[in-house]
């Protein structure tokens, strides 16, 4: 039997970040898969996490935990298959690292993800849109920053994870004309802004706290802001632009939906 913990460590700590390159999110999303997952098994197991085998990670086991967090956690069909990438990830390191997992790992690789519904992505009208830049307080610094992640999500259409990871040394600090991405696969590129985008950022590094993390939007507490720190933010944001477009309170809103919005090029700073 071959004790679960330095391999998973391993894993985690030094493929994934260095050898794959994945990015921070990815390294936390994973973590958290397997968190989920040796909870899981520990209690079924009668175990201590640290006392895991990996030959006792069957599929049988698996599938339980894949239903689990279905059924029990209420997760999406969605939720669950990234649950389940994480595993198949885990097992194709280790076929390289353990000949002796070589069938325990085709057959977890085995499992089937569940299909999803692709759901049509909600859009916001051009007034809609400009309801909720407007909606951030711009006397104040959370609406300064706020409007500045707004518009720089909007324009630039950026996933969450590459609006909060974008650090202060990615933007031309003397023009502030345009940005660089590290994005989805650590795929590079570099984004001209839209004047009323570089107005918005400027106004931000005008009041921006010295000190702190080095990314570029942060918190009260002076830390990166974090994907469910922006969730919260746009969704403040969604509630105040309701008050002056009524519309935008009977559509789900969500950071996606700023990324699929069409009619960019009519927006005003164009």
């Amino acid at each position: 039997m071959t004790a679960l913990a330095p391999h998973l460590a391993t894993f985690l700590r030094e493929h994934l970040p260095r050898e794959r390159r994945a990015s921070r999110h990815t390294c936390e999303a994973y973590a958290y898969s397997f968190q989920l997952l040796l909870r899981f098994a520990a209690a079924r197991l009668g175990t201590t996490p640290s006392g895991i085998e990996i030959e006792q990670l069957d599929p049988p086991l698996l599938l339980t935990f894949l239903e689990h967090i279905e059924d029990e956690r209420g997760n999406s069909a969605r939720t669950r298959n990234a649950r389940l990438a994480a595993i198949k990830a885990f097992f194709r390191f280790l076929e390289y690292r353990l000949p002796s997992c070589l069938d325990q790992a085709r057959r977890v690789r085995a499992i089937p993800m569940k299909k999803v519904d692709e759901a049509l992505v909600s859009h916001l009208s051009r007034v809609e849109m400009q309801a909720l830049l407007d909606a951030p307080d711009p006397r104040r610094m959370p609406g300064i920053r706020d409007r500045a992640m707004l518009h720089l999500a909007f324009a630039a259409g950026l996933r969450v994870s590459e609006l909060v990871s974008l650090r202060i040394d990615q933007i031309d600090r003397q023009t502030v004309a345009s940005i660089h991405v590290m994005g989805k696969g650590r795929r590079e590129r570099v984004l001209p802004l839209w004047k009323e985008t570089t107005t918005a950022l400027k106004a931000w590094l005008a009041v921006r706290p010295a000190s702190g993390d080095a990314e570029l939007f942060l918190n009260a507490a002076g830390r990166a802001m974090t994907r469910s720190g922006f969730e919260y933010v746009l969704a403040k944001h969604v509630a105040t632009a309701a008050l002056k477009q009524p519309s935008i309170a009977d559509k789900h809103v969500t950071p996606h939906v700023l990324r699929h919005y069409l009619p960019r090029p009519t927006m005003s700073g164009s």
